[in-house]
């Protein structure tokens, strides 16, 4: 297992001062960023992911990419993301470096038996609740289908979609690893006080 902090990961939306809010949700307790951009040209997500890989480094904190191996090894960024639909686990393992982490998504808990056996650095578990931030999603699994997966993976698991501040603490009785959050943070007034409210 790569040594990667997933306890409270920021996963990235367009802001006009991305430099800024990073650096305010990483002093309240994010412990890795991850940027996804599913509209930007290659040329600017390289160029986004490049302006992210030196915030998150001189904060010394990792940069998760989602989906895109060729740009997580051009900036060289710390673990890769990849969902169902994206490119096969042990294909992905195959390309990176060792030293580069993998987390996958796990939409349902067919996903969460199918990802047993593989070396995985943490499993997303998405969505737990109905969220607005992403449309093409599967049926959440709520509590109960998290303490499910908990009870059938041995990964580090991290829960992801419409977590609020007020679960962190039903989230930690049921043993996930991490929490993923997007709007919380990113449309805060304050992402520093919003960060702190979701330290598991």
């Amino acid at each position: 297992m790569r040594n990667l902090n997933i306890s409270l990961q920021l996963v990235l939306e367009p802001h006009s001062n991305l430099p800024w809010l990073i650096s305010e949700a990483v002093r309240g307790g994010v412990t890795c960023v991850q940027w996804r951009d599913k509209f930007f040209s290659d040329h600017d997500f390289y160029e986004q992911a490049k302006v992210i890989k030196q915030v998150c480094s001189d904060l010394s904190v990792p940069l998760i990419i989602n989906d895109r191996l060729d740009m997580a090894l051009a900036i060289g960024a710390e673990a890769v993301h990849l969902g169902q639909k994206d490119m096969p686990f042990h294909v992905a393992r195959r390309i990176l470096p060792d030293h580069v982490a993998i987390g996958i998504s796990a939409e349902s808990l067919e996903d969460v038996e199918k990802a047993a056996d593989l070396d995985l650095d943490y499993l997303a578990i998405s969505p737990v609740f109905k969220t607005a931030t992403k449309t093409d999603l599967a049926p959440p699994f709520g509590f109960d289908g998290l303490e499910k997966a908990r009870k059938m993976s041995r990964h580090r698991l991290v829960a992801i979609g419409g977590i609020k501040a007020h679960h962190v603490s039903t989230l930690r009785q049921i043993g996930v690893d991490g929490v993923a959050v997007v709007s919380a943070i990113m449309r805060a007034q304050s992402p520093y006080e919003a960060a702190k409210a979701f330290v598991l």
